[in-house]
Parts: C-alpha cells; sequence; structure tokens
C-alpha cells in the first residue's frame, strides 16, 4: 500500500491540534476517517507516530522524525502547483529580511531553501536582530519584511502582521518525572518543580505572561539563553520547564530522552509571522517573499488551529 497525500495531511492536522477529534473537525471529515487513515499510515510506516493520551495525542520520536518530512511533501505540492501557474515569469531583485534568533534557528531555513528553488533570481538578506530592533528597522525602511514571534510584537500602530505558526507550548520534563503520572498537570503541581527559564528571544517575558495569570509562579534555579542547555538540564532531571512545540526535540544533545506533557491551564501559543510596515506598497521582491510563505502555511494548514493567543 502507498502513502496518499491525504494521509500526510491528517497527520499534520492530528500533529497541530494534539486532538484527533479537533483535526477532524478542522478537516471537516469524520473523526473515524482520521483514525482509520492514520492507522493505515503508521501500519505502512511500522512505527507508532502518536502516543495515545488521556488529554488527546502528542508525537513520539518517530513521529517528531516524519512530521517534517511530512510537511516539505505538503509544501513541495504548493510549491509544484504555484510554479504551473508561474511558468514564464521571472523575477529578480533584493528583499531584506529580519530574524529573530528563535526563527533563524527553528523555523526559517527550510523555507529559504524552497523559496530560494521557486525564486532563484531574488536575493534574500538576512539580519538576526532582536525583535525591538526589528520594528525600529521596519519602520525606518531598513528592512523590508521580516519573520518574528508576533505574539511579542509592540509597535502595532506602525507595523501590521501575520500569524504563520501558532507552535502550543507544552510541559518538558525527564523520563522518568513524576508529574508523568499526574492527569490532569496544572500550574500547581509545576510551581512545587524546579523550573529552568529560557530567557532568548523574550522568552521569559512570554512564561511570565501566563504564569502571572495565576496565583501560582515558577520556582526558577537557573536561567539561560541556550535552548540546548535548557534541553539538557531538564533531560537529567535538573527541573522543568514550558517551551513551544517548535524548539522540542526528544533528545538532549547527551543522548537522554526529553518527555512533554501538555498543561491544563492556560498556556498562550508561541505565534511565529510576517510583520511589515503599515500602509505602505510592498515591493515585487518583497510581496513574493510575504505571499510564499503565507501560501506554504495556508496551504498546508500547518500550526494554524484555534489556540488562545
Amino acid at each position: 500500500m502507498a502513502i496518499s497525500f491525504r494521509q500526510i495531511r491528517y497527520f499534520i492536522a492530528i500533529a497541530d491540534a494534539g486532538k484527533i477529534t479537533e483535526a477532524a473537525a478542522n478537516l471537516h471529515v469524520s473523526q473515524s476517517a482520521v483514525s482509520a487513515a492514520i492507522h493505515a499510515l503508521e501500519e505502512e510506516l511500522e512505527v507508532r507516530l502518536f502516543q495515545r493520551q488521556s488529554g488527546g495525542v502528542v508525537l513520539t520520536y518517530e513521529g517528531h522524525q516524519f512530521v517534517r518530512h511530512a510537511q516539505n511533501i505538503l509544501a513541495a505540492v504548493s510549491e509544484a502547483t504555484r510554479g504551473l501557474r508561474r511558468s514564464g515569469q521571472t523575477l529578480s531583485g533584493d528583499v531584506r529580511v529580519g530574524l529573530t534568533y528563535t526563527v533563524a534557528g527553528y523555523f526559517i531555513p527550510q523555507i529559504l531553501m524552497r523559496f530560494g528553488r521557486s525564486f532563484p533570481n531574488v536575493n534574500v538578506h538576512l539580519r538576526e536582530l532582536r525583535r525591538v530592533n526589528i520594528e525600529e528597522a521596519i519602520v525606518q525602511g531598513d528592512l523590508d519584511i521580516a519573520v518574528i514571534l508576533v505574539s511579542n510584537l509592540q509597535n502595532t500602530e506602525q507595523i501590521s502582521s501575520k500569524a504563520l505558526l501558532r507552535s502550543r507550548r507544552r510541559l518538558w520534563l525527564c523520563a522518568d518525572h513524576s508529574l508523568l503520572e499526574v492527569e490532569p498537570v496544572r500550574f500547581k503541581h509545576i510551581a512545587e518543580q524546579p523550573y529552568v527559564m529560557l530567557t532568548v528571544d523574550e522568552a521569559e517575558k512570554s512564561a511570565l505572561r501566563y504564569w502571572n495569570a495565576t496565583k501560582h509562579r515558577p520556582n526558577i534555579v537557573f536561567k539561560t539563553s541556550s535552548v540546548e542547555a535548557v534541553r539538557s538540564m531538564v533531560a537529567t532531571g535538573m527541573g522543568v520547564t514550558i517551551l513551544s512545540d517548535m524548539v522540542y526535540r526528544p533528545w538532549s544533545l547527551e543522548g537522554q530522552h526529553v518527555e512533554v506533557k501538555t498543561v491544563a491551564d492556560v498556556v498562550h501559543s508561541m505565534d511565529v509571522g510576517l510583520i511589515w510596515k503599515k500602509d505602505s506598497e510592498m515591493n515585487a521582491t518583497t510581496k513574493a517573499f510575504h505571499d510564499y510563505l503565507s501560501l506554504t502555511f495556508a496551504d498546508t494548514g500547518y500550526g494554524i488551529s484555534n489556540i488562545e493567543v
């Protein structure tokens, strides 16, 4: 049996939603159809792609490996379709793109590679800056467009934005942690544990935003700007943390496993998106970059779901 494009779409939808029922609703198909498609896909691949939990499903290690291939498949199909529509058209020039640290490391590389194949004569000039500096550069005209964590955007009066990916934040913990047996896990349980706080890209500010909405506070034992340091410390049992699925990897650099668990209380998503100067007309290359990313994520549906911002 061959893997179908429909199975790939359903797999991505479940990975995004974390629940088969929600994925089915987003796809406008029955839950049984989605379940059957994923069951057949797992049988064909001879691996488990999802781990079933009481609150939904999470990707297994093999599922995390496969999700990136699945995203590339959907994006490649979209590119092929758009390529036919652009037959005979050429576009050349430059586009100045700002990036924040997390976007540069965990989001943009594969997208830039595919954009380069579709627009070989467009030169993309990248600048990694802090979010506040990117906003200034956009307003002053030193950048044409930027890809940032739009959930942190401040200058909404002068800057327009478009969300591309809404990445859920979940609890990270070591493989034998006691909270794995707690259902449901809430902030009151997490507050009792040592907490490793990521600081890069305003991660601490974002974390405290949802912590401060409760009466609980994290027991911070270490702060670091390194995602890999957080991953290693969590894997060795030095503490827990709440971070987004976009930066999650199931193994630390030392080869120790990192588990994830959904938090029952409200945890805001980490939203990645585009920003550009409001009321300004985009040149052709900037519009191509804007439209390419917008269409890529609209076509795949990956990451865009009814998550509270």
